[in-house]
């Protein structure tokens, strides 16, 4: 007993151990911790033979599976639906649709039995939400066209697979001749209304009651339950775990413990989903590897051909330019992690033999490896079809102002330009921000402002101002130096990343700068005060105080160098709060310990209020308080 548990505990640790180190490496190398955990089972279990026992891992990383449905269900709240729906349920039901029939019919010419073709073309069809939206973060293109785009097609796979799961028992040697029995019907509509009813009116109370208690383990014990005990619910009704887990997160999406839901079950989610990911390796039959690795070779990179294919031509269909297309197509060229997960299901229900899933898991892995690749080429062929789209045409071109950099900087500097009835000429080199301005009515000159032939075409000559509104800190000192050398006489207005960059604009001799996130904050500030019992005048002149201070230490800065203040021999003594010496009159000082004083702003006039008002400001961690009179 003694010597099984401690084989027990040393598999437990070499789990953990390469687990870990392999999906450290692999996301390191750019290729994902998917792809970790895959290499890391196969190395333990086929290769090495340290763990032969992948099915009972397999069983208990399924519980993955279950809460990575929960947490995509507690997502789909229906106003994100709702604003996504063409997207999501117009190109992502097309894309698994037409997909999946595609490779289905492939497979099926290729020799497979109906029921296994239908599973292999839609487990292909799906694509790697980790590794979709882990490129797209990294490249900041989440909230790009193409990045909606891309993540609407990947939220509808991930809703697809719920059904293809629910399907397998169906697609089962035997399963044709199962029947629905209406009992079977009824029971599985009363699991579904007592989940209704219990998220709507248990879930809240229980984690009020939960909370209460003070003990965050007692809360995740909690999430835990909610979250197994949903999944068990619906399997007892005929339901997968996953199903039901997927059912549950939907039905409490609108709950008010949402996110405590969801941070207390993600770290489970990810450990057992890696598990999950190790237990797929470590059951790879590597001697059908072996035999079948020319067919691997051949099959990833005409899958990928074939998807990225059918996604371009459908996004082209629902109207989508032919840049986005082909970002979109190249990004989820690949099949995804969905695909471990509905073969290893296929395979434990006869569907197909474990060596035809060691095969697929294999070509899965492959197109996985090959999606830095194909992204890449993605971004290269948007460029140069961009080049080939839109010629550099400047018929009419010429303003009273130039604007370069239509982004969201710009379009509102341009309607407030607009508005004022002054004429604008704006320049901006994204294929896609040109294509959704002209559907509003702008007219944009494509070309790149770091260009004197596209400035001089563009009309900087004629240009009493130019208009720097550029999104990156790079391009927005290229422009600039540009202007500067060859149309040393234009007046630059400029939009800067942070202070200090306002100051090397400044050296550089602009005109005017301002940061681009400086007068938001301050309003934010000053409704922030404002809704915490401050009075509207008062406020608005704490602001205007805040913006005069920040100006005169930028004043400073640019005489004397970023780090102006901070020597106490200089002349002028800059501490970073408050931003300059207080001025008499406009705040109340207080005394500290160690004999500084520190200045909060406080009208001496300022009107009574009902409620004593706190401001803290301090140095370090070290704070006091000036209560309003």
């Amino acid at each position: 007993m003694e010597h099984g548990s401690s084989a027990i505990f040393l598999e437990v640790l070499l789990l953990l151990g390469v687990g870990v180190a392999a999906g450290a490496l692999f996301k390191r190398i750019g290729l994902g911790t998917v792809l970790g955990y895959l290499a890391a089972g196969t190395l333990m279990g086929p290769v090495l033979r340290v763990i032969g026992e992948g099915e009972q891992i397999l069983s208990v990383g399924e519980l993955g599976v279950v809460f990575l449905l929960f947490i995509i269900g507690l997502e789909l709240k229906p106003d994100r639906l709702w604003a996504l729906r063409r997207q999501i349920f117009g190109l992502g039901l097309a894309q698994v649709a037409v997909s999946g029939a595609v490779l289905a019919a492939a497979g099926w010419l290729f020799g497979l039995g109906i029921p296994a073709a239908i599973v292999v073309g839609f487990g292909l069809a799906l694509s790697s939400t980790a590794f979709g939206m882990q490129l797209l973060d990294e490249a900041g293109e989440t909230n790009t066209r193409h990045g909606q785009a891309a993540f609407s097609i990947l939220l509808f796979q991930d809703l697809a697979v719920v059904p293809l799961l629910a399907i397998l028992p169906f697609l089962a040697p035997g399963g044709e001749n199962a029947g629905i029995e209406p009992m079977r019907i009824l029971i599985s509509l009363g699991a579904l209304a007592a989940l209704l009813l219990a998220g709507r009116f248990l879930v809240n109370p229980l984690f009020r009651l939960m909370a209460s208690a003070g003990a965050r383990e007692v809360m995740l014990g909690a999430a835990l339950f909610v979250v197994l005990g949903s999944a068990m619910l619906m399997q007892a009704a005929g339901f997968s775990m996953a199903m039901g887990a997927f059912i549950a997160g939907i039905f409490l999406a609108d709950s008010s413990y949402r996110h405590e839901l969801e941070a207390n079950i993600e770290p489970f989610r990810g450990l057992l989903l890696g598990l999950f990911f190790i237990g797929v390796g470590l059951s790879i039959d590597l001697s059908v590897l072996k035999d079948a690795w020319p067919v691997i070779l051949v099959a990833a990179p005409v899958l990928m051909a074939v998807k990225a294919a059918l996604i371009f031509g459908l996004c082209r269909i629902f109207g989508e330019t032919r840049g986005l297309s082909i970002r979109v197509a190249a990004l989820l060229s690949q099949a995804g992690e969905f695909g471990f997960v509905l073969f290893s299901a296929a395979a434990s229900e006869r569907i197909f033999s474990a060596e035809t899933s060691s095969v697929l898991v294999a070509v899965v892995s492959l197109t996985m490896v090959l999606t830095p690749l194909s992204t890449f080429l993605g971004r290269r062929l948007d460029r140069q079809d961009a080049e080939e789209e839109l010629e550099e045409d400047f018929d009419g071109a010429g303003s009273e102002v130039l604007l370069i950099g239509f982004s969201r900087f710009g379009q509102i500097v341009a309607q407030v330009l607009l508005s004022s009835g002054i004429d604008v000429t704006i320049l901006d080199s994204s294929v896609d921000r040109i294509r959704t301005a002209e559907r509003f009515g702008f007219r944009i000159y494509f070309g790149s402002g770091v260009r004197k032939d596209v400035l001089e075409a563009a009309g900087i000559r004629k240009a009493g101002l130019v208009a720097v509104c550029t999104n990156k800190r790079e391009t927005t000192d290229r422009v600039v130096d540009m202007i500067r050398s060859e149309f040393p006489n234009v007046r630059l207005f400029v939009r800067s990343y942070d202070r200090t960059h306002a100051l090397s604009l400044r050296a550089r001799g602009v005109d005017y700068e301002i940061r681009e996130t400086v007068e938001s904050a301050l309003a934010f500030g000053g409704a922030t005060i404002a809704s915490l019992g401050i009075e509207d005048e008062l406020a608005a002149r704490i602001v205007e105080d805040v913006r005069n201070r920040d100006n005169a230490r930028l004043k400073l800065q640019e005489a004397e160098g970023i780090y102006a203040g901070s020597d106490m021999m200089t002349t002028h003594v800059v501490t970073p709060e408050p931003l300059v010496r207080p001025r008499p009159g406009l705040h109340a000082v207080e005394k500290m310990p160690d004999g500084e004083d520190h200045g909060a702003i406080i009208e001496d006039d300022a009107p009574k209020r009902r409620r004593r008002g706190r401001i803290f400001v301090g140095r370090r961690r070290r704070a006091h308080r000036v209560a309003s009179r």
